[in-house]
């Protein structure tokens, strides 16, 4: 493992970690896509199929069970905790994330890098992923209040998919026949998708402003 792809994953982390921390201890998700989290629960759970049949090391599986384990908890949160999820404003949060399910999932089946069960629910993962993120975005352009621990969230899940696609630029250049070019389509796509919260994210911390997304 490099530094690129530790620093990616402790970047993923802690978005996670940020974003537990506004739910558990703030008993508030306002701001926060349900949509987006359940997409990503799906992305963990078709992406990790070979948690209990496929030993990559100590680390690997470690990190699975987090990602898989947070995601169901922010999910449940939302939805069935008391005091959380009257703070969710389904309302505002009206993307039609199944509609993005669907495509990807043909995506994957005629665009794969080998047609087996595993292989196809992995590269679905990958095309879910890069567009997961949508609702939580349309979401902030609707909200005129973007709180701190929001805005750190998002950031802190943009700048986790940079760096991994620093990570696969490293590894083209260091390891014989690493190509994948399925993850960097769908990574740059993801990344990209980032550019414009990005922007607004700095201007509001160069002119310490409170973020805010144009309509």
């Amino acid at each position: 493992m490099n530094i690129f792809r530790l620093a990616g994953d402790m970047t993923h982390l802690a978005s996670v970690l940020v974003l537990l921390l506004k739910i558990h201890t703030i008993k508030s998700c306002a701001g926060i896509s349900l949509k987006t989290q359940e997409l990503y629960a799906i992305v963990f759970t078709t992406r990790y199929l070979d948690i209990f049949t496929d030993f990559i090391s100590l680390y690997n599986t470690v990190m699975k069970l987090i990602f898989l384990g947070s995601s169901y908890s922010i999910v449940w949160y939302i939805r069935r905790h008391k005091i959380v999820r009257r703070s969710y404003d389904k309302n505002q949060d009206t993307f039609r994330h199944l509609f993005l399910i669907l495509p990807c999932f043909v995506l994957a089946l005629l665009i794969n890098e080998k047609l087996t069960f595993k292989e196809v629910m992995w590269t679905f993962s990958l095309y879910l992923e890069a567009v997961a993120i949508l609702p939580q975005l349309v979401l902030l352009q609707r909200t005129k209040n973007i709180d701190n621990l929001t805005g750190q969230y998002v950031f802190l899940l943009g700048a986790y998919r940079a760096l991994y696609i620093v990570n696969w630029i490293y590894r083209y250049f260091t390891e014989p026949h690493f190509v994948h070019w399925i993850t960097w389509i769908s990574g740059l796509v993801q990344t990209a998708l980032y550019a414009d919260f990005f922007y607004y994210y700095f201007q509001s911390w160069k002119n310490n402003q409170k973020l805010q997304l144009p309509a």
